[in-house]
């Protein structure tokens, strides 16, 4: 992961809030937060999404929406990065605030369920089976303009609060930890942990990096995310391995090493703990739902 970076995406032609179309050989590889929302449609190019402390697939008609300050990137496979390839990488992006429309807009009884939506959206939020009719709604919203782009977004808006298949992203550790001071240089372990997850990674070379001792670090990272140190690397290596296991390009021993661990004992145990099922039982479930 390259450093944590600040991005300022205020809109520039006196709107409420932005549309944009991101049509490129591969998405940027920036690992960053801004304080608008963001709510993105996959429109071409697979790869891996990084939100907070989860990893997990993307595709082609995914949706997400991003809450304020919360770091995030859009990694596509490795096919996209080579020289001859043909493939591209698109997708719409909304940025918008919590006071786009006002000072207390959204607090108002009838946009009361938008603003649940908003703290949902903390931690990321993706939406299941949305119907394609919605998501055709968002990639119109680019070619309106004023009034009436404002009055689809907000009834876009309206239909994803009300859309009751979802799933939340990144965990409450990862954001009580991110939101606390940057004393302990929060960005940069967030970095070293992702840029090391599946490699060899302890709380020492960690708590280095946030300038505290291991055991005064190790009591911090604990109370803020109500988890261990090791078991927030387990759980990040995990999520990595579902993603490679759909992907279905390496046997599970090759997944295993892939993800960080070191033997496939382990492997198969901390997935039962964490998944609830085996790797292969996890294949499986996957291909009857497919």
């Amino acid at each position: 992961m390259m450093k944590l970076h600040q991005l300022d995406r205020s809109s520039i032609n006196n709107s409420s809030f932005t549309t944009k179309i991101d049509d490129f050989p591969y998405f940027l590889r920036i690992w960053h937060y801004h304080t608008e929302l963001e709510l993105v449609v996959i429109l071409a190019s697979e790869g891996t999404c990084f939100i907070g402390d989860s990893i997990d697939k993307f595709g082609v008609g995914d949706v997400v929406l991003i809450g304020k300050n919360m770091p995030h990137m859009w990694l596509n496979d490795n096919e996209y990065f080579q020289v001859d390839s043909k493939r591209n990488a698109k997708a719409i992006a909304i940025h918008f605030k919590e006071d786009s429309f006002g000072k207390g807009f959204f607090e108002i009884p009838e946009m009361i369920h938008l603003l649940e939506l908003f703290s949902r959206a903390k931690f990321g939020l993706k939406f299941l089976d949305l119907n394609k009719i919605i998501i055709k709604k968002i990639e119109n919203l680019h070619e309106l303009e004023g009034f009436e782009k404002t009055i689809s977004f907000l009834q876009i808006l309206d239909k994803l609060a009300k859309h009751k298949n979802t799933k939340s992203l990144s965990s409450l550790g990862f954001l009580n930890l991110f939101e606390t001071s940057r004393s302990i240089n929060q960005d940069k372990v967030q970095s070293y942990i992702f840029r090391n997850f599946n490699k060899s990674i302890c709380l020492e070379d960690v708590a280095k990096i946030a300038n505290m001792n291991p055991s005064a670090f190790s009591r911090f990272f604990k109370k803020v995310n109500r988890k261990t140190f090791s078991r927030y690397v387990t759980e990040i290596r995990i999520g990595f391995a579902c993603k490679l296991l759909l992907e279905k390009k390496l046997n599970i021993a090759g997944v295993c090493y892939e993800s960080g661990f070191n033997n496939i004992s382990n492997f198969n145990r901390q997935f039962k703990i964490i998944m609830h099922c085996t790797p292969s039982e996890y294949l499986k479930r996957h291909n009857i739902e497919s």
